[in-house]
């Protein structure tokens, strides 16, 4: 039994155990990436709203705040967020899900946030339109960003940075 652990935890894992251990080291670097993006918008950077469902739901207050002002301020919450999250994202994917070695790991490493950058920039193109021309809630903008982020993000650590 521990033998089969080993194995699954190990980068020997079959495909579907590996897309489920990347799915869970990512949904782990999502929440660290939400929490960070809420902290940092609720605390330093106000980009929330009266309306937006994250107040709502928590039962917040917001400040009044300008769109194209909040706009900004999500992009700087989550430039916080993405890298915290990708930081640890790497460390896990490294030890627990890709296999390393077809890099240097510091190429790696570059590579990882490179690639990461680039979904993160698509993302935040996209959250920063859907709240300034759509007038879309915060949060629904920031849930659109990590989407396109996952699917980008998945594709190319697989295919391009690690050794599948």
């Amino acid at each position: 039994m521990i033998a089969l652990i080993k194995q699954q935890l190990g980068h020997d894992a079959s495909p579907l155990v590996q897309f489920m251990k990347y799915g869970i080291v990512g949904g782990m670097a999502t929440g660290i990436n939400v929490f960070v993006f809420f902290l940092c918008g609720w605390f330093i950077l106000p980009c929330l709203t009266q309306d937006d469902i994250a107040v709502r739901v928590l039962g917040l207050t917001a400040p009044a705040i300008r769109q194209g002002a909040r706009a900004f301020n999500a992009a700087c919450c989550n430039a916080a967020g993405f890298t915290v999250s990708n930081i640890f994202c790497y460390v896990l994917n490294r030890m627990f899900v890709f296999r390393p070695g077809r890099h240097h790991w510091v190429m790696e490493f570059m590579l990882f946030f490179g690639v990461s950058g680039i979904s993160w920039i698509i993302g935040t193109v996209l959250q920063t339109l859907l709240i300034t021309q759509a007038g879309i809630q915060t949060t629904l903008a920031f849930g659109a960003n990590i989407i396109v982020a996952l699917m980008i993000n998945f594709a190319m650590r697989k295919f391009v940075i690690f050794k599948g």
